[in-house]
């Protein structure tokens, strides 16, 4: 499975290489295909619980950043 990550910036908000940082420190990956901004590989299957705890995961680690995401995860 797959969780891709479209990322917003608010222009008062966290500069982008400073979320980026934040977002490879939880194991994502900068992805330039599809029109998603990164990509979190499993590996292996997960769960929606998995894939819901992973989400809060990453809201927590953007908090305070002024910044807007989707996450969408698939399989692959």
């Amino acid at each position: 499975m797959r969780t891709y990550l479209l990322l917003h910036l608010d222009s008062e908000g966290a500069a982008y290489s400073e979320l980026t940082e934040t977002l490879v420190d939880i194991g994502f990956r900068p992805f330039t295909e599809g029109g998603y901004d990164f990509v979190y590989d499993w590996g292996r299957e997960a769960s929606v619980q998995e894939s819901l705890e992973f989400a809060d995961r990453v809201q927590t680690a953007m908090q305070g950043q002024r910044s807007y995401f989707r996450v969408e995860t698939v399989p692959e």
